[in-house]
């Protein structure tokens, strides 16, 4: 039986359900533009598009994201969630960037290249290896001129939400945007509802979040998510108190494979394996013990 009150939106299945289904759109709207209001502008509506590519090639059809969005305008949003470390994450996020780009190109015409602008949003439950130890939870990245510090490019943006770096209690929210950030990181903690987040897109948060709205077949989905996201998470820290943790440095390949090994031979499964090293699955089915 579950103790909590509401979902834990780390889990795949509490993210869909809070940001990714139909009645959840101006939950994501309203997130969307408290995040984006400087740069973007109002978002007034949206759509929810299909978040699998079917491309060319087997790098392509493995482009999944957890939620794909385009607003009124045309521009496109990539908004996903990232539970573990991952060795080449950057060059995933920009990876899959490509795709809302591609997309855009006019066949059988005469197209001048002119593009509609692409956000991708990561919520990570972890923090950056290079700013350990810092405060900084938000980054926006563009295309910048090293000279001027100029943005050159306005139309690609990744902004990255490290959360465990978020650490302001209730009394010290200030904006609307704190306020979504805090209800992020601490939902799954909450007995009761906070006085601090009032409104009528909280309320529709909120009622969306309780565990006791869900169906029967709702829950028994949600506690195999939360039950994989459990495990990813002992895992990890299982590995931290080995000593595995060396084998998850950037581009050491060697290192990673050992890693897997390891967990392997603790019996993890393998996508447990693939999240913990940064490895494709294929590279973990042709490891040997």
């Amino acid at each position: 039986m579950l103790q909590e009150k509401y979902i834990n939106p780390f889990t795949d299945f509490g993210f869909k359900r809070l940001f990714g289904q139909e009645p959840s759109k101006a939950i994501l709207m309203d997130f969307l533009n408290e995040l984006l209001r400087e740069q973007e502008g109002e978002i007034k509506s949206m759509t929810y598009l299909k978040n699998e590519h079917l491309g060319s090639g087997e790098m392509d059809r493995k482009a999944i994201f957890d939620l794909y969005c385009e607003n009124e305008r045309g521009e496109k949003f990539i908004v996903e969630l990232q539970k573990t470390k991952q060795n080449f994450f950057k060059d995933r996020a920009l990876y899959f960037s490509t795709f809302p780009i591609q997309e855009q190109a006019k066949k059988g015409t005469d197209w001048n290249y002119e593009l509609k602008a692409v956000y991708t949003i990561a919520i990570l439950d972890f923090v950056f290896d290079e700013d350990k130890g810092q405060n900084k939870y938000r980054y926006d990245v563009k295309l910048t001129d090293i000279e001027t510090q100029k943005v050159f490019y306005h139309k690609l943006t990744f902004t990255y939400l490290a959360m465990p770096n978020f650490n302001k209690n209730l009394s010290e929210l200030e904006t609307r945007f704190d306020k979504w950030l805090y209800v992020i990181k601490n939902l799954p903690k909450l007995d009761e509802r906070p006085k601090e987040l009032k409104g009528k897109i909280f309320d529709a948060f909120f009622e969306t979040a309780e565990v006791a709205k869900m169906t029967r077949k709702e829950l028994m989905s949600y506690e195999d998510s939360l039950k994989y996201y459990r495990d990813l998470h002992n895992s990890l820290d299982t590995a931290k108190g080995e000593g595995i943790e060396e084998g998850i440095e950037i581009g050491e390949k060697r290192k990673a494979i050992e890693t897997a090994k390891n967990g392997l031979a603790m019996n993890l499964t393998v996508e447990q394996v693939a999240e913990l090293t940064g490895l494709t699955i294929e590279e973990i089915k042709n490891i040997t013990l």
